[in-house]
């Protein structure tokens, strides 16, 4: 059941080093304030894993936090490379990065899989990749009704998922809506769930689209108004555009890199929020 907490003790009790963590969203509800707070902490050796790795990947890798990435696609959205990724990649700076690489379709599917509590999915795919030769979570099974030779992909379950969404009731129900990817999979494939929402509110309205994770799959609720940003969160925040625009030179400077984590991650406060979602 989950129990509405500030993001420094959720994080706290619920992320340790050395885990598996999958910070999900895609293009919106991308939990930058959950990231930040890992940043502060210091929680380290940690295995990501994240169909599309953008900028709060970026920042986790740059900050030496991360010692392997599991993935689909990784970039700046609109704007270019992620440039601590690549250091981290081609130079090995702040630390070596190992990589999982997969396709869109896989590490969907790996969700599926840790979701539906099976060892792995099977998929029409990677025919022609060398990815199958660059990772052991990719093999191949023969169909026993068919015969047909499909790829299959070993289920992923993270130690943690941590996603965002716009609103949570006072039980700890959580509901998100607009576009949305694998964060309910993420989230039922984990040992472990934290949610930040822009804010609680007595009941959930039913939504057309609209995604509902009952409390009893989930570990924390943390209101955190503005949590996603520079992402957003459909019905309360839009898309900070120069913010992703202004991250490319910073993110391909080391020092600046450095500066702006220290300024604006390690050197500033958590967010709190009360149990209205209202900042404290």
């Amino acid at each position: 059941m989950a129990e509405i907490r500030s993001l420094h003790d959720a994080v706290a009790d619920l992320i340790h080093d050395g885990d598996t963590v999958a910070m999900e969203g895609f293009t919106h509800l991308i939990p930058f304030a959950a990231a930040h707070e890992i940043i502060r902490q210091g929680i380290t050796d940690l295995t990501l894993a994240r169909m599309t790795p953008d900028v709060i990947y970026d920042q986790l890798i740059g900050a030496g936090l991360v010692k392997k990435l599991v993935f689909s696609w990784g970039g700046n959205p609109g704007v270019g490379s992620l440039h601590r990724f690549r250091d981290a990649v081609e130079n090995g700076w702040p630390r070596p990065l190992e990589l999982d690489e997969h396709s869109h379709a896989g590490m969907a599917n790996r969700y599926v899989a840790g979701a539906s509590k099976l060892p792995f999915a099977v998929l029409r795919g990677y025919r022609g990749s060398d990815i199958p030769s660059r990772t052991d979570t990719v093999s191949t099974v023969t169909c026993p009704f068919t015969g047909e030779k499909l790829a299959a992909v070993a289920a992923l379950n993270p130690d943690v998922t941590v996603i965002h969404a716009q609103q949570a009731d006072r039980a700890g129900n959580v509901q998100m809506w607009g576009l949305t990817g694998v964060q309910k999979e993420a989230a039922l494939a984990a040992s472990r769930v934290l949610v930040t929402v822009e804010e609680v509110v007595d009941t959930l309205e039913p939504r057309p689209g609209g995604v509902v994770l009952p409390t009893w799959v989930l570990d924390a609720v943390v209101p955190v108004p503005g949590g996603a940003h520079p992402s957003y969160a459909t019905g309360y925040t839009v898309r900070d555009n120069a913010f992703y625009q202004a991250w490319d030179p910073i993110a391909r400077d080391r020092d600046a890199f450095t500066q702006w984590i220290e300024t604006h991650v390690r050197g500033a406060q958590a967010p709190v929020a009360d149990a209205e979602g209202a900042n404290a």
